[in-house]
C-alpha cells in the first residue's frame, strides 16, 4: 500500500448489497442500513453500532408488545449484564413534545448514561424524533441508534437527519438536525404493519414518486396495493420500492442536508398538511394529511397552467386507490387553507416554496404568496370535495 494515493471520497449517496452511504457536501456522513432479523442473535449489525456501550432504549407500545422480549434478548447477549435497560414511549402526534424528549432525558439520566452512552430508538418515526431530539440535547449531544419499524420510518424518517417535537401549536417546532450514528430498516417489521400505518408511508412514497421517478410513479400504479397485500413471490417488487424510495429521499436531502436552501421538493405535500393535522386535533395521520395536500396542490398546478388535467387526475386517482383520503372536511376550508400558506411562507424565510407536480416524476415551486389567491384556492378545494363526494359508495 506503500505510495498509494487514494481517490478523494465525492459527496453523494452510494448504494451497497446492504444499503446506503451519505457524504454531504459540507462533510456530514452516515448510512443507512437494510438488514433482515435485525434482532436474531447471530446479526451483529445493530451489536456492531452499541460497541458494547450503555444501552437506554426506547420502543414504542406495540414495538415492546410484539418484539420486546427478542430485543431484551438481543441486548443480554451482546451489552453487557446492567449497562442496558429498555423502556416504553408513548406514540400519537399528541405526545409527540418537548416534555416526551425531557422524559427520555431523565430516563437516561436515571439509568447512568454518560457522554459516551447510546440512545436506541425502535419504533416509526415519532419515537425516532423524540429520542433523537433528547439524544441531541442530553449533555449536548451523545450517539443515537433507530431501527426503524414502520414504513414511513424506513423510506422518510429514517433516512434524514432532522429530529424534533411540536411545540407552540406547530408541528416540528423545536427540533435539531442530529444524524443517527447507526439507522437500520428491516423490511420484515413491516409485515407486522396495519394497513393505515402502511397506507401513510405509501404517502410518502407517493410523494417521491410524483416529484423525481415517473417509473416508480407507474409500478405504484401498477401495484397500488404494495406491502399492503400478500408479497411479491420473490419480494423483489416490495423491495424496488423500498430502495427505489430511499434512494431518492437521500440523494434529494444530500446536497442540502441542514436545509440551509429553504425551498425543498421533498416538502411536496408538505405545505398545508401540518395545518391538516393540528387543526383537526391529529385527526388524520401524518401520511393521510400528506395525501389530502398533494390532492390540493396538484389541483393547485392545474388550475395555475402548470400541469394538465390529466397529470392532476393521475396524481389524486393513486392516492385514492391506494385508500388515502384526498379532502378532509374538517379542515380543507379556505379559511385554515389560506393559514397554511401563510405559515408555510414564514416558515420558509418570507416566501412560499409551495411544490407541485408539473408531469410525472417532475415538478416546480410555486414563490409567492399572490400566486394562490384565494379565490383559486376556493376553485381547488371545490373541486377536489366535488370530486370526493362523486367517489363516495
Amino acid at each position: 500500500m506503500s505510495g498509494q494515493v487514494l481517490a478523494p471520497v465525492e459527496p453523494g449517496v452510494r448504494e451497497d448489497a446492504t444499503g446506503f452511504d451519505l457524504l454531504a457536501p459540507e462533510g456530514t456522513a452516515y448510512r443507512v442500513d437494510l438488514t433482515t432479523g435485525v434482532f436474531d442473535q447471530e446479526n451483529p449489525l445493530l451489536a456492531r453500532a452499541l460497541m458494547g456501550r450503555r444501552v437506554v432504549a426506547f420502543v414504542s407500545p406495540t414495538i415492546e408488545g410484539l418484539h420486546g422480549d427478542r430485543l431484551r434478548a438481543y441486548l443480554n447477549a451482546h451489552v453487557d449484564p446492567g449497562d442496558w435497560s429498555v423502556h416504553t414511549l408513548r406514540t400519537g402526534e399528541q405526545h409527540k413534545t418537548l416534555a416526551a424528549a425531557e422524559d427520555v432525558c431523565a430516563t437516561a439520566k436515571a439509568a447512568g448514561l454518560d457522554r459516551h452512552g447510546v440512545m436506541l430508538a425502535v419504533g416509526g418515526g415519532i419515537v425516532a424524533d423524540v429520542v433523537g431530539f433528547a439524544a441531541s440535547m442530553y449533555a449536548r449531544g451523545v450517539r443515537y441508534v433507530k431501527v426503524n419499524t414502520t414504513l414511513v420510518g424506513q423510506v422518510d424518517v429514517g433516512v434524514g437527519v432532522k429530529t424534533g417535537v411540536n411545540a407552540l401549536r406547530t408541528k416540528n417546532m423545536l427540533g435539531a438536525y442530529h444524524p443517527a450514528h447507526a439507522s437500520i430498516n428491516d423490511p420484515a417489521f413491516l409485515t407486522t404493519l396495519p394497513p393505515r400505518e402502511i397506507r401513510c408511508g405509501l404517502a410518502e412514497i407517493v410523494k417521491m414518486a410524483v416529484i423525481l421517478d415517473e417509473e416508480l410513479l407507474r409500478t405504484l400504479e401498477d401495484h397500488p396495493d404494495v406491502f399492503l397485500g400478500r408479497s411479491s413471490a420473490d419480494g423483489r417488487l416490495e423491495e424496488y420500492v423500498l430502495r427505489t424510495s430511499m434512494r431518492l429521499m437521500m440523494e434529494e436531502l444530500c446536497p442540502n442536508l441542514r436545509e440551509h436552501e429553504l425551498a425543498r421538493l421533498v416538502d411536496f405535500g408538505h405545505t398545508f398538511s401540518p395545518v391538516i393535522e393540528t387543526a383537526g386535533n391529529h385527526r388524520l395521520e401524518h401520511g393521510e394529511a400528506v395525501a389530502v395536500d398533494m390532492a390540493l396542490s396538484a389541483h393547485i398546478a392545474r388550475l395555475l397552467g402548470l400541469a394538465d388535467a390529466d397529470t392532476c387526475e393521475r396524481i389524486v386517482r393513486l392516492l385514492r386507490r391506494i385508500g388515502l383520503p384526498v379532502f378532509d372536511t374538517l379542515t380543507c376550508t379556505p379559511e385554515l387553507m389560506n393559514h397554511a400558506l401563510r405559515a408555510s411562507w414564514e416558515r420558509r424565510g418570507r416566501k412560499l416554496h409551495l411544490v407541485v407536480p408539473t408531469a410525472p416524476g417532475k415538478a416546480t415551486f410555486v414563490e409567492e404568496l399572490g400566486d394562490v389567491p384565494e379565490s383559486l384556492l376556493r376553485t381547488a378545494l371545490s373541486a377536489l370535495a366535488r370530486d370526493t363526494e362523486g367517489h363516495h359508495v
